[in-house]
This record gives C-alpha cells, structure tokens and sequence, in this order.
C-alpha cells in the first residue's frame, strides 16, 4: 500500500506525554530515523514514543486539523481491533538476518477510515474559523493603533486595515480574508518593535532606519513565505492539505488551460519617467538621470549630496522645478517667459539649470503635490543617508514603477495647476 512518508531526522527528547498512552510499553529498540513524519514540534516527544516503542509512524501529521481528537480516535479503534487491519505494513532490514528485522506500522489516509476522520477534523476546523471570522466582522468593540502612526481606531478592524492600506501602501489583505485579526496584528507589532522588517526579516539599529528600508526597499508588506502568517488567512482552511499557495497555482493553472481567453492582441504599454524639461521619457531611474545631465546639465544626485537632501525635500524640490516649467517660469529666478523655448534658453544661457532659490522657498508643504498625476520620476527618489551603498547613485538599471505614465500628453491634461483655484485648496 502506497502512503506517504517524511524522510526526516528523528528528533529525540527525554520525557514522554501525559495525555496519551498506549499499554504494553517496553524498552525502545533501535530503530531507523527516517520514519519520523513530523520534524521539530511541540508533539516530538508523543512520536518518538510511538515510534520507539510501538513502532507505528502516522503520516502526513501535518495535515491533521486535530491532532489531539485524532489521536485519541485511533487510540480507541487500536484498543479493539489488531494493528495490522488498519496500518501498512513495513519491514526493516529485509534481506539481513531474521532476527534483525522489525515490523514497523504505517497509519495513513490511504485507509478510508483514516480519511474520512480526517476530513471531518477538517470541516470542524473551518466551521470554527468561519464562526471566528464573522465575529470578528460583526465586532463593533475593536480598538487599535495604527502601525505606521499614531492614529487611533475603533469599532470595526476594517476601518484600521483600509487605513494601512491606504495611506500607508501596507495591505495584509482584504478584511474578510482574515481571521484571528487581533492575534495577526500583535505579530506585526511585535516586529515592528523588535525593529525587524516585516518582508525580508532582517535587524535594524533604530526606527528612522527600519521606517526607511521599508519604503525604499517596497518592504512594507509581509513575507508570504512565511508560514506563520497561514494561520490567520482563511483561505489556508479551504481544503485538506492545501495552503493558499496550492490553491492560488491551481487557479493559476485553469487559466493557462483555458483556451477561450485570447490575449493575442494585448499590448504593454511600458511606464516612463519624464524629463523636468521636456518631453522625453525613459523606462529607468538610470536613463531618465543620465538624460537630464547630459542634455540640460541637471545633476539632481548633485543637488540631493551638496543639499543633504531628505526624501520628503527631494520630492518637492522636483515638484517645484516641475510646476515651474509648467509655468514657463524660471525656477532659478523667478523670471517667467512667453515660451518653455525662451525659458529653456535662459535657463541654460543665464546659468540657472544648477541654480536654486533660498530652501525656504521651495521647502513648502504646497510642493508636496505632483503637477502631474502619477509622476513616475517621484518614484525614483531615495533618502542620501541610509547605510547602503547600492542606495546612494543610480547605477543600476532599476525598473521605474508607477501608474498610467505612456507620454506627456495625456499627463497636461489632469495637471493638478489646471484645477480651477477654489478646487485646488478645498
């Protein structure tokens, strides 16, 4: 009969459980460590017990809704009727001599019995969660603080998770995804206390640090390979034996097979960055930096390292160069011109292309807003201290990520400058 086994090292412990016992117990024989089907958990000692002195190996413990239910079932079905008439059979040592070999008992959901128990440990265990997750969602006594801030939330966990979602670009899912909300949100705060990124799990010295590798690095969002996470998603309680991951891949496969989908005329349409100064778009931080330095002699790594520019105050430093010639004026000084021609000229003509105003005037919290929606060169900005050399020049040929961006064209239209004014500051 065919099961499935763990190749796994046996890990052994001293004591043995007090809550299950099998009579008949004598002096464990030496037995072969690749048997043990579970590795490094909490019921070690209960299987090395089973194994050693019983010789029976339970396979695919890990797909076991129930452990202890399950285990007390079988103890009880063992009690009445031989072993042999539930379990596989298997002998060690098959060619040495007779008295070297050991029968050893393999109880696996090959037997239908077993798998029958197994499924309704199952359905118990998802009508549990689900019972669970509608509380949660009827709750009205929620109360919680942000992760990322200091505001407050009460009534119901959505509000909280749309707000991290939102403003924050942290979504751990959508709410009634979710199950076991609070106990989820401990362990991220949890964490995020111990100053550890919450997607590459790495150390950091201080907040300020972990708060800015998390933003630069796109880390604000959690590790879906770790597999503490899988209890708190209801989606990893659907099926037997199934994670979210299992589930989402045959998902994926049905859509490969389906052979009605045609996407042969779809086209990608690629996401640029933006000259400051004109029309030309690249698809790299790389491309667009080495354009306007080479075609207009505008350093904006330069200006970041001689200013000891933050990121908040490079993001309205291009902002307020941008609205500038948007405007047809020059940003250097002030001067406006009929044409971006003219202004362009001047600018290079008069020196300005280098030249900044007083920081005071343009370190204003007005520039916090893009002149173009979706400006995709705001995605390519990054702090000039964080500790890491890969951060600090824009070497590396790096994707720019952004929304919408085809050409200029279709940005000048839904310029935040061509809002009527009372729109503007409402």
């Amino acid at each position: 009969v065919a099961c499935r086994l763990h190749a796994e090292p046996l890990s052994l412990f001293p004591a043995q459980p007090d809550w299950f016992h099998l009579s008949g117990c004598n002096q464990p024989p030496t037995a072969p460590t690749w048997f043990h089907p579970y590795l490094y958990s909490p019921q070690d000692t209960l299987f090395r017990h089973l194994l050693l002195d019983h010789k029976l190996v339970i396979a695919d413990v890990k797909l076991i809704a129930n452990l202890p239910r399950y285990m007390v079932y079988w103890k009880g079905r063992l009690l009445e009727q031989p072993v042999t008439d539930f379990c596989s059979v298997i002998k060690t040592n098959s060619t040495g001599p007779v008295e070297k070999q050991e029968d050893y008992f393999v109880l696996c959901d090959v037997l239908p019995e077993d798998r029958i128990l197994r499924e309704r440990l199952q359905q118990e265990r998802l009508e549990e969660v689900l019972e669970q997750q509608q509380k949660e969602r009827d709750d009205c006594c929620f109360h919680r603080l942000c992760l990322f801030c200091s505001e407050e939330f009460t009534g119901n966990r959505a509000s909280l998770l749309n707000h991290m979602a939102r403003d924050h670009s942290f979504s751990i899912g959508l709410p009634d995804n979710i199950v076991y909300c609070n106990e989820f949100l401990d362990t991220l705060q949890c964490k995020l206390d111990k100053l550890q990124c919450l997607y590459c799990e790495k150390m950091f010295r201080d907040k300020t640090t972990l708060k800015d590798h998390m933003r630069k690095k796109a880390h604000r969002r959690i590790n879906a390979n770790n597999h503490e996470y899988d209890r708190f998603y209801v989606i990893n309680y659907l099926e037997l034996g199934k994670t979210w991951e299992d589930v989402q891949s045959e998902d994926d496969q049905d859509l490969i097979d389906d052979e009605d989908d045609d996407w042969s005329d779809w086209q990608a349409h690629p996401l640029s960055a933006v000259c400051l100064f004109c029309d030309h778009q690249s698809e790299t931080m790389d491309q667009i930096y080495t354009h306007m330095k080479d075609s207009h002699g505008f350093d904006l790594h330069k200006l970041k390292m001689k200013l000891n520019l933050k990121f908040y105050q490079q993001v309205k430093l291009v902002n307020f160069i941008r609205r500038h010639i948007h405007q047809g004026c020059c940003y250097g000084c002030q001067e406006k011109f009929d044409s971006r021609a003219d202004m362009l000229n001047h600018i290079v003509s008069e020196g300005h292309v280098m030249k900044l105003p007083q920081m005071s005037t343009w370190d204003q919290p007005q520039y916090y807003f893009p002149t173009y929606e979706n400006d995709a060169l705001l995605c390519t900005l990054s702090d000039s201290n964080e500790g890491e050399g890969d951060d600090m020049c824009p070497s590396e040929d790096i994707p720019v990520i952004a929304e919408d961006i085809s050409n200029l064209r279709v940005l000048k239209p839904n310029s935040f400058l061509n809002q009527p004014e009372k729109q503007m500051f409402q």
